[in-house]
């Protein structure tokens, strides 16, 4: 059994560094630190970039599922009555897990592909000398990793299987959305209050439906927990970047509910 670390790729060496045959051909890591190198570097399938294969229709489904999570927190009183400061975290620490849910409500589907990489020894060949930090360069924007999307979609697939109504989302949403443990809440007490009311109303909802209601509760719950582990900055990247370029997905939902 190998002894690499979680996360290590075949195509480095230990701790991180570059395998042999690049720390000897490639000037620029002649001092490479001891640190995990970039994705761009690594060549195993699951960390190659990969892009939409139909961006445009992707893209307009996924402003699409944005428009319709701006409109919910517009119509929502307990959220448009909070503090502006406590709107504007909740907003920030929660808006990647909401568009989330709209994706699974809407069942948006896509089909990514590899982005065409030079290979190993072309890279190093044609790797110019660099002069430091201040050469002036502008590294290339990372793209999302074939791992990570394939997670996204294991995500959405776990909601559609769950076969969740309006009213369940839409509950479910508030549960995600009044999150007490956000950072920097005047609030905190009152939002945990808010989750509190969302849960026992997306209870409410589950329990006619199924017997062992409190089970499908926790079912719910526990997969709506994944969605954490997706990082906003991958959906912006994936969904947006290809259409409306490098654009802070948070702070154009604040500009548009007035938050700032």
């Amino acid at each position: 059994m190998s002894s690499s670390q979680p996360g290590t790729c075949p195509c480095q060496g230990a701790a991180g560094r570059p395998t042999i045959l690049y720390a000897l051909l490639s000037p620029s890591v002649r001092d490479w630190p001891s640190v995990p190198p970039a994705r761009g570097r690594c060549l195993c399938r699951q960390h190659r970039p990969v892009r939409l294969c139909t961006p445009h229709r992707t893209c307009r489904e996924a402003l699409d599922v944005l428009a319709k999570t701006l409109a919910f927190l517009r119509n929502l009183p307990s959220f448009c009555q909070l503090h502006p400061q406590d709107r504007r975290q909740l907003l920030r620490g929660c808006w990647g897990p909401l568009f989330l849910l709209g994706l699974a409500q809407d069942t948006v589907t896509f089909e990514v592909a590899e982005v065409p990489v030079p290979s190993i020894l072309k890279k190093i060949l044609l790797e110019e000398p660099t002069s430091g930090a201040g050469n002036g360069q502008v590294p290339d924007r990372p793209q999302p990793s074939l791992a990570a999307v394939q997670w996204l979609q294991c995500c959405l697939e776990s909601f559609w299987s769950l076969e969740l109504g309006p009213k369940e989302y839409a509950y479910l949403k508030g549960t995600i959305l009044f999150n007490p443990d956000v950072p920097g809440l005047h609030a905190s007490s009152h939002i945990g209050h808010l989750q509190q009311e969302a849960h026992q109303a997306l209870w409410e909802v589950l329990e006619p439906w199924c017997p062992a209601g409190q089970s499908r509760l926790a079912r719910v719950l526990l997969t709506a927990s994944t969605l954490k582990s997706v990082p906003p900055s991958l959906l912006g990247d994936l969904f947006f970047h290809p259409v409306i370029g490098d654009v802070d997905i948070a702070g154009l939902l604040e500009d548009m509910l007035l938050l700032r």
